[in-house]
């Protein structure tokens, strides 16, 4: 046999060994996401998906990483479950429709007024009784998990999903960064409870439950204001994807310039 095939005969073994090792973690980030998921949503698929998130991980660590092993394959792990979730997307057409009518109009009353849209405001605008417009913010919570990510797709879908940083090419790499600062940015400056529950469901990933325990409210609001905030973000992020595509040309032109 020779060294070459040695090497690799033993990297494979390493990557099963890892892969057996962390089967568990799989299992365990599953079920974590599945607090913050709606019923219909199948773990197993979740698992599956995750599974492949492990395998690719074990095959691509490398030993010089600043990360553990843990760490890297749970990154892994839960971005091959966010891309199922993205892939076999649960959400009705009509409530993506909803969600970005009701962030255009939000928008348009922080445009002109110069501060946070006012919910009787937004209703009176839209039409809409307080309890449709309660379950729009409960279906905009619910239909994506937020994270920093791209512009909206074509079905209108929240603009937030993450792209793995280490795929992006240079300008890529300075647009992603440049979405994350923005976003960011739009983070801190919405309403200070909005900010708290984002805080406390992201970063924290407490599920609405325990937030509603800290906040001393019920569930369903905890859900609304998820909500609200998520409808906001997307106001205000549409700005930052009209910039960038304003700019766009311009890009292009430099790069044709100095290609030159």
């Amino acid at each position: 046999m020779s060294v070459a095939s040695e090497y690799l005969q033993l990297q494979k073994q390493s990557a099963d060994e890892l892969v057996r090792q962390h089967a568990p973690l799989v299992r365990r980030i599953a079920y974590h996401l599945m607090g913050r998921l709606p019923p219909s949503v199948d773990v197993s698929d979740l698992i599956q998906a995750g599974m492949i998130g492990l395998l690719e991980a074990a095959r691509n660590f490398t030993t010089g990483r600043n990360a553990s092993f843990e760490t890297f394959a749970g990154i892994r792990i839960r971005g091959a479950m966010l891309d199922e979730l993205r892939r076999t997307d649960w959400t009705p057409r009509s409530v993506h429709r909803k969600v970005r009518e009701m962030a255009e109009v939000v928008r348009q009353i922080e445009i002109e007024t110069g501060a946070d849209a006012d919910d009787v405001e937004v209703m009176r605008r839209l039409g809409m009784a307080a309890e449709e417009y309660h379950q729009v913010l409960a279906d905009a919570a619910s239909a994506r998990l937020l994270s920093l990510s791209a512009p909206d797709d074509a079905d209108g879908g929240a603009a937030f999903d993450v792209a793995d940083g280490e795929s992006l090419g240079p300008q890529d790499s300075v647009e992603h960064n440049g979405m994350r600062e923005a976003l960011i940015e739009a983070i801190g400056g919405l309403p200070e409870r909005e900010q708290l529950v984002m805080s406390l469901y992201y970063e924290e990933e407490l599920n609405l439950k325990e937030i509603g325990a800290v906040l001393g409210v019920t569930e369903s609001r905890v859900c609304q204001i998820h909500g609200q905030a998520i409808v906001r973000l997307r106001a205000r992020m549409s700005g930052w994807h009209e910039d960038q595509a304003e700019a766009a040309p311009v890009r292009k032109q430099r790069k044709g310039t100095k290609g030159g």
